[in-house]
């Protein structure tokens, strides 16, 4: 037996459920309660579920809220709203810590090469063009991670994720 939506019902007449990834589609077969179109997990995706825990089943994530999370410096607030929060995805908590150790770091060393920069005479231009090196390169990966999440890739970055899941996790989540 196929999952649900595979195999063709007598009563809608060889009419398959668009979308077999998401069960729940805005129109519903005659005789059917009519189901909501498939919505973020956050326990309101649907009234169907297992009587037992009464739990509706799980819906996949918009790619948009993820997108917003990797928005470079503006995407700084919601992940940090979604982890004050406690709520969401484990998919949306990791993209918030990443969101925020990228910008956080960024934010760090900007602070640091300016101040540098500031305070040395000789070493200025040097920090200046290190500090465009590390803007630049914090934008890149922000469209980087992006272009990943559109392609159904995960948006883990080598060693930097662990760290972020470490430090952020242990004071954010």
């Amino acid at each position: 037996m196929g999952r649900w939506g595979d195999e063709e019902d007598e009563e809608d007449e060889g009419e398959k459920i668009s979308n077999p990834e998401c069960p729940m589609t805005a129109v519903a077969p005659l005789g059917e309660t009519p189901r909501p179109h498939c919505l973020p997990n956050d326990g309101s995706c649907s009234t169907w579920g297992d009587p037992k825990t009464a739990l509706p089943p799980p819906c996949p994530m918009p790619k948009t809220q993820l997108l917003l999370y990797l928005i470079p410096i503006i995407g700084f607030f919601p992940s940090l709203w979604t982890l004050y929060r406690r709520r969401g995805s484990r998919e949306q908590l990791a993209i918030s810590r990443l969101s925020i150790a990228l910008a956080l770091t960024w934010l760090l060393g900007y602070l640091l090469l300016a101040t540098g920069a500031a305070t040395s005479d000789f070493f200025t231009l040097r920090l200046f063009i290190l500090n465009s090196f590390l803007t630049s390169s914090y934008f890149l990966v922000s469209v980087w991670l992006i272009f990943r999440l559109i392609q159904g890739k995960s948006g883990r970055l080598p060693g930097f994720t662990t760290l972020a899941e470490r430090v952020i996790g242990k004071y954010l989540s």
